[in-house]
């Protein structure tokens, strides 16, 4: 971080300048010299800024997504944001975790690997005592789930992997499946412990309750779709593909709308005198000779090039050259 200079601070370091207290000469050298970074091999950077710009963006729509369906299951207030997207060695996330959690393992075809959606107790047993009829009340005492519970546990977030395909359906097309529910953190080895992972930490209400649900992507699941998460390719995939049906829809749609169609026999310019003197009889010449194709326009186009003539008495019209779009009308003077 950049250390921001206080008035008084810079009152100071001005004085003594003046003084000759401190040379300035001596400030330059120190800014020329080359610093030094640290860098920790257990704590390797695998994603850019970038990267976690984009999977901030992609889980803003998850939470959305999460607050919209447990609001509508557990009949209740609930609100979820994105409080923090870092990266971090994967065996300092599972040493972050309270010893009894809520942990959601799965597979997210067709990326390889496993990744885990991490509850605290707080949320889940809030959740499972709304699902049970009661007030949504966090317990005061965690123990182990039986059965039933564990079943309902697994009903409520597996659903809830369907909120997570639809936030990244802008980048790939994924199929989250449940694969295991634990509650011990020391019982999960997705990966090694010095696997770099990114954690989406999302601060979780369920009425008067509150607590953290943990999403924890290892690096090694989503490297090879890592260029996607650009801001690059973030932007162009926004563009809307229709559907083929819809493009049908849209040529019959076209099919049917009437453009005017007009055939220029071609154009001169006459006087207002020559004008006002015109009578029956009278020749006006036009800027085209009989040997030249008439201009047929579709609209304000000039799209063919024809020749006059008559079918059953009524004026006709000979198309025998088609214009590509883009060219321009010639006239000549």
């Amino acid at each position: 971080m950049v250390d921001v200079l206080s008035q008084n601070e810079i009152d100071a370091l001005l004085a003594a300048l003046s003084s000759g207290e401190m040379d300035a000469e001596e400030l330059k050298k120190e800014d020329t010299q080359k610093k030094i970074r640290v860098y920790e091999f257990k704590r390797a950077v695998r994603f850019s800024k970038d990267h976690i710009r984009s999977l901030t963006r992609i889980h803003e729509n998850f939470a959305r997504y999460l607050t919209t369906y447990f609001s509508a299951q557990l009949r209740t207030f609930v609100q979820i944001n994105v409080v923090q997207v870092e990266q971090l060695p994967y065996d300092e996330f599972i040493r972050s975790i309270p010893k009894m959690t809520i942990l959601n393992i799965f597979e997210a075809e067709p990326l390889e690997g496993r990744m885990v959606l991490e509850v605290h107790p707080n949320v889940a047993y809030a959740m499972l005592d709304r699902m049970l009829g009661g007030q949504g009340l966090a317990p005061s005492k965690i123990n182990a789930l039986t059965e039933i519970e564990t079943t309902i546990m697994e009903r409520i977030f597996s659903r809830t992997f369907e909120s997570l395909q639809e936030a990244w359906k802008t980048i790939i097309d994924i199929k989250p499946r449940l694969e295991a529910l634990e509650t011990n953190p020391q019982f999960m080895q997705i990966v090694s412990p010095n696997e770099t992972i990114a954690l989406i930490s999302l601060s979780t209400k369920i009425g008067d309750t509150t607590g953290m649900i943990n999403l924890c992507i290892p690096h090694v699941v989503i490297e090879p779709i890592m260029p996607r998460l650009s801001v690059h390719h973030w932007f162009v995939s926004q563009k809307k593909t229709r559907a083929p049906e819809e493009i049908e829809v849209l040529k019959q749609r076209v099919s049917k709308a009437k453009l005017p169609i007009v055939c220029e026999l071609g154009s001169s310019s006459i006087s207002i005198r020559e004008f006002l003197g015109l009578s029956i009889g009278d020749v006006i010449s036009l800027n085209k000779s009989i040997d030249q194709g008439l201009d047929i326009k579709v609209g304000d186009k000039l799209k063919f090039s024809g020749s006059p003539g008559s079918i059953k008495d009524r004026m006709a019209v000979q198309i025998n050259e088609v214009f590509t779009e883009g060219v321009e009308e010639e006239y000549d003077e």
